[in-house]
Order: structure tokens, then C-alpha cells, then sequence
């Protein structure tokens, strides 16, 4: 792999992942086989541990590359770090799996089983979570942006704090606090007691 070059005539081996996703966009299968090579385990790893399921995970991840080799041209380095880039596109591929698995599993449920009579004031209960999630959507519309951020990546993104680190390009530590100070403040303005 060091010895060949991209039909652009970039050496491959020697390309960042950045220039090679450049060299992507015009089609190079030699500069794709190179971002494969370098990305796949972080890739397969990340929707594996979404998806739990082996044969899932590598169809997903398939289904990732395929993605990447289609639409390498928008990815912009200015917004994002190449590997960033083909992580969060795997990590949306594999919530999409689990959720439209939920969704099929949702549906089978919902159309299988036979009508019963339910104990709980499913109205009362609807307004109560529209309450709830009011409530929340306030509350984080109060935080500082930066702890909005890395709290929305971690916990509605399903993101862990290494990957909230490397999609903001701030130190892991940073993402940390921001999150704890959120979190706090979340609690305070919510009125929970710890």
C-alpha cells in the first residue's frame, strides 16, 4: 500500500484521510480502498457496539462505505475532522437500524395483539410527558451553548464523551465539565433533588 499512488498521482500511504476523501470524490477506487483500510475496524467497532448484532454491524458498516464513496465530496475538513466525518455518518446508519427495528417491532405489536383495556389515563398520561418534555427543552434552552452541545451529543446523540471530544475538536476533559455543569444546571432548574 505504501508504494501506490492514487490515479492523481498522490502517493496513497502518505495521504492524510482528509486529502484521500478529496480524492474520493473524483471517483479514485485506489484512494477509497486507503480510506477503507484506515477507517473500517474504528467504523465497524463504533456500529457494533450500537447494534450489538455481528451480521447487522457489518452490513451496516458496508452500508457506510457505500455512503462515503457516494458522497466523499461533502465532506468539508473545515466543519470536522475526516475520521469524525465517517464516524458520526456510521453512528447515524446504526441508530437508523435500531430505531427502524423498533419501529417494525412497534408496528408488530401494535397490529398483533388483541384489544385490551388499559388500567392508565392514556390522555392524562400523554399531556403529562408533553409537560415533561417542555420542561426539559426550557431547560436546556438555558444552558450555555457549549454545555448544550456536548449534552445533546452525549445523551440524545448517543455519543460517549471521546466521541463528543473528537466531533466538538475540544479536550476530553473540557467535554466533561461542560457536561457536568450542565447536568447541574439541568438539576436546578428542574427542581430535582439530589
Amino acid at each position: 500500500m505504501w508504494g501506490r499512488r492514487a490515479s492523481s498521482g498522490v502517493p496513497v500511504g502518505s495521504a492524510s484521510l482528509e486529502h484521500l476523501l478529496a480524492i474520493v470524490a473524483q471517483g479514485d477506487h485506489e484512494a477509497f480502498e486507503a480510506v477503507y483500510d484506515r477507517s473500517a475496524p474504528q467504523v465497524y467497532g463504533l456500529v457494533r457496539r450500537v447494534l450489538l448484532d455481528a451480521a447487522q454491524a457489518e452490513e451496516v458498516a458496508q452500508e457506510v462505505f457505500l455512503e462515503v464513496w457516494r458522497s466523499a465530496a461533502s465532506f468539508d475538513p473545515s466543519r470536522g475532522g475526516a475520521m469524525t466525518w465517517l464516524l458520526t455518518i456510521a453512528h447515524r446508519r446504526a441508530v437508523d437500524r435500531v430505531r427502524s427495528a423498533q419501529a417494525a417491532s412497534d408496528r408488530d405489536v401494535r397490529f398483533g395483539r388483541l384489544q385490551v383495556e388499559r388500567d392508565i389515563d392514556v390522555v392524562s398520561e400523554a399531556v403529562e410527558q408533553r409537560l415533561d418534555s417542555a420542561a426539559v427543552r426550557d431547560a436546556l434552552s438555558s444552558l450555555t451553548m457549549l454545555q448544550r452541545q456536548a449534552l445533546t451529543l452525549a445523551y440524545y446523540g448517543g455519543y460517549t464523551h471521546t466521541e463528543v471530544s473528537e466531533l466538538l475538536g475540544v479536550p476530553l476533559g473540557t467535554v466533561k465539565t461542560r457536561i457536568r455543569d450542565g447536568l447541574i444546571r439541568l438539576r436546578d432548574l428542574m427542581g430535582v433533588t439530589a
